[in-house]
């Protein structure tokens, strides 16, 4: 087909649009709802996707994480993980002498149940008349300062020797100094902790948190690190141990294959049986949550295309009414010497056209709508191929649904059709 064919087609089919505004936009209605949803969608699975991946990987793209079962995104837990044997302090100071491939490991030990997330029981602090009951107290490695995940504000982290000989000093988060301190300097002042005072030495910089509440336990902001000889002393029935270890650069596959191993023989895991306990990378759990969300975006499409079918099928609908309508304006056509063809590119031209304008308006609306919520609640970022594959679908979707009026119109007979009134 010449340029000058198509150019007019397209002249044609918009000439018709505009004659029928009203109709035309009532009928592009669920494509512009369908469109719009899928923008809206895209854009906020990306923009939540990106900043967990940077939340995460703010701990370090080295960072591996070990516990009885699985870190990262679990939501249910078997009786067997539940009763395992936790991970210890000594399997973590095997890590570090015996795996060539790790720098740091860090283990944490708290006496707050974090499997119970936001409902965990704390541990109160107290300063002077001022009570805080919502913070994390948590012993740790001196080593876990040393893996740059953590930034001081004021002050200085504890040392191996304050660890060893059980000091009573802590470094505490940002809400922490704000809610004990909020007129006074915290640095060398004292907190009470179950009846037993620990000098403040440090101060955390604020970490932003995201898709995490205020009280949840992992909220470092509200944490209180003691070294963590001293919480082992004052809590000696607690077991459960969270060790992070920090691979050396390009050698991080080889440090957890190391890591694996030695946990299996202390552990003495058979070499039939799988592993009785967790490890895992930043990746790996970046990879775990883009499952989640993969699968949500999937199921919110399908819920989507349900507007886009609907669209395609008031489409069909008014491009069969406009063959009705057009039926002797097409037997002039087919005289003059219009072909087939030439009929079915002209109908499919108005269809494409029709759906590729909702599509459009879509895309405009579903930016526009991402943007606000971007501002007002949730971070979203609107990926290049969501706008292109919504303008595609779009038109792909006049083509499909406009292919049977348009070749119904071509198949008219120019006589009965121009006697049509």
């Amino acid at each position: 087909m010449r340029w000058h064919d198509l150019h007019e087609n397209v002249f044609m089919a918009l000439d018709t649009l505009r004659q029928h505004k009203l109709r035309s936009f009532l009928t592009i209605l669920g494509v512009v709802v369908g469109t719009t949803t899928v923008i809206v969608i895209a854009a906020l699975v990306s923009g939540i996707e990106t900043r967990v991946a940077s939340e995460i990987e703010s701990f370090g793209t080295n960072s591996i994480y070990i516990f009885k079962f699985d870190p990262g995104f679990n939501f249910e837990f078997s009786a067997e993980q539940r009763m395992r044997k936790p991970i210890s302090g000594e399997d973590a100071l095997a890590i570090e002498a015996e795996c060539p491939s790790v720098i740091n490991v860090a283990a944490f030990m708290s006496p707050v149940d974090f499997l119970q997330g936001p409902m965990a029981e704390r541990v109160k602090i107290r300063h002077q008349d001022v009570e805080m009951v919502n913070a994390t107290v948590q012993g740790a490695f001196p080593s876990y300062f040393r893996m740059g995940i953590v930034e001081l504000t004021e002050g200085r982290f504890f040392t191996d020797g304050e660890n060893s000989t059980r000091a009573d000093v802590c470094v505490i988060g940002r809400d922490v100094a704000n809610t004990m301190f909020p007129m006074v300097e915290a640095i060398d002042k004292e907190i009470t902790i179950n009846g037993r005072n620990y000098r403040v030495i440090g101060i955390l910089r604020e970490r932003d948190r995201f898709l995490q509440p205020a009280d949840d336990p992992g909220n470092e902001n509200r944490s209180v690190f003691i070294p963590y000889e001293t919480i082992r002393k004052i809590y000696p029935n607690v077991k459960e141990n969270f060790v992070i270890a920090q691979a050396a650069p390009g050698r991080l596959d080889a440090a957890v294959d190391e890591i694996r191993q030695l946990l299996r023989k202390r552990r003495k895991v058979t070499y039939d049986k799988p592993d009785n306990f967790g490890v895992q990378t930043s990746a790996g759990i970046i990879t775990q949550f883009k499952a989640i969300t993969s699968g949500i975006f999937l199921l919110m499409i399908a819920i989507s295309s349900v507007g886009l079918l609907i669209g395609g099928i008031g489409v069909m609908n008014i491009m069969l009414v406009s063959v009705t309508e057009r039926t002797r304006e097409i037997g002039v056509r087919k005289a003059i010497g219009a072909r087939r063809q030439d009929i079915i590119v002209q109908f499919l031209m108005e269809a494409a056209t029709l759906t590729g304008l909702g599509g459009l308006l879509g895309i405009l609306i579903g930016m526009g709508t991402a943007q606000l919520v971007r501002i007002l609640l949730l971070p979203t970022f609107v990926p290049l191929w969501a706008p292109v594959a919504g303008f595609v679908v779009s038109v792909s979707l006049g083509l499909a649904f406009g292919l049977w009026p348009a070749w119904k119109a071509a198949r008219l007979d120019p006589i009965e059709a121009l006697r049509y009134e």
